[in-house]
C-alpha cells in the first residue's frame, strides 16, 4: 500500500542518520504515547546531569541559544525527510525548551525540576495566546523551535510565582 495515500503510516526516521537521531531527542520522540513529554523527560535528565556536574547558569544559556539555533536546522530538515510539519516524534525543541527553564529556575532542587517539567508540558499542550496563533503562522524549524520557547517562557513565569507564594 502507499504510504501517502494511508495517513496512518508514518514516514520513518532512521537513528542511523544523525539529523533524525538528535531531532527525535536521541530516539526519545520514538517513544508511544506522548512523544512530547518523553523529550522534554530526556532534555530533563540532560539539564540535571549538566548542572550536578557544572552547576553553571552560563552553560545552560549557551546551551539553549546553540540548541536552538542547531535546533531551527534539525526540526526543519527532519519535517522535510518526513513531508509533515513539527511530526510528534520531533522533540529537540521540547529538550532546548527545558534547557532554557534551567538558564532562570528559582531554586535548583527536586521540587523545582518537577514542576518545571509539568509546567512546561501543560504550557506545551495548552498552547496559550499568543503561541498557538505563532505555532500555527510561523513556519519552518524557526516556527517548530519557537511555540516550546514560548511555552518554556510561561512555565517559568509560572513556577517563579509559585515560589514567591
Amino acid at each position: 500500500m502507499n504510504e501517502k495515500l494511508n495517513p496512518q503510516i508514518k514516514p520513518k526516521i532512521s537513528l542511523k542518520n544523525p539529523i533524525h537521531l538528535l531531532a527525535t531527542g536521541f530516539g526519545s520522540g520514538l517513544l508511544k504515547p506522548a512523544p512530547g513529554t518523553w523529550g522534554t523527560l530526556a532534555g530533563l535528565l540532560i539539564a540535571i546531569i549538566l548542572w550536578n556536574l557544572t552547576a553553571s547558569i552560563l552553560l545552560f544559556v549557551g546551551l539553549t541559544l546553540v540548541g536552538f539555533a542547531v535546533g531551527c536546522y534539525l526540526c526543519e530538515r527532519t519535517s522535510h525527510d518526513l513531508g509533515v510539519h513539527d511530526d510528534g516524534r520531533i522533540v529537540w525543541d521540547e529538550m532546548v525548551a527545558i534547557w532554557l527553564m534551567f538558564c532562570a529556575l528559582p531554586e535548583y532542587n527536586w521540587q523545582s525540576y518537577l514542576l518545571a517539567f509539568v509546567f512546561f508540558r501543560h504550557f506545551d499542550v495548552w498552547k496559550p495566546y499568543p503561541i498557538r496563533q505563532l505555532d500555527e503562522k510561523v513556519s519552518g524549524g524557526f516556527g517548530i523551535m519557537l511555540d516550546d520557547i514560548l511555552a518554556a517562557l510561561y512555565a517559568l513565569a509560572l513556577l517563579h510565582f509559585y515560589f514567591l507564594i
